[in-house]
């Protein structure tokens, strides 16, 4: 049994994925900000030490301020401490002042 295409919709009457998140505002305006999360994370990952590089994850970017999201305490910590170096970077890069969150999320 071949698997089945992804450019077509399974079922008739139903839409692709990428149409349908074209054809609504909300999902695009998230797909925006996951997409602006991703870039300031991408920013500031050469600010960070390599060690804490790939256990920092892109959270949820809104109104109020940006997430990062680390495995335990130990990290969140070590971010706390390059939060002004972290934003002065954004800052230089064009983004505009923002409140970075830093939290804790368990497997």
């Amino acid at each position: 049994m071949s698997a089945p295409k992804l450019n077509r919709p399974a079922h008739p009457g139903t839409l692709h994925l990428g149409a349908a998140l074209g054809q609504s505002a909300s999902l695009t305006g998230l797909l925006q900000r996951l997409q602006a999360s991703r870039d300031r994370l991408a920013a500031i990952s050469e600010q960070l030490p390599e060690t804490l590089r790939e256990q920092v994850r892109a959270g949820p970017l809104d109104d109020t301020g940006w997430s990062l999201l680390v495995p335990h305490g130990a990290a969140a910590s070590k971010l706390r401490q390059l939060l002004p170096v972290l934003e002065a970077e954004l800052l230089s890069r064009g983004w505009q002042r923002t409140a970075i969150r830093i939290k804790v999320q368990s497997r």
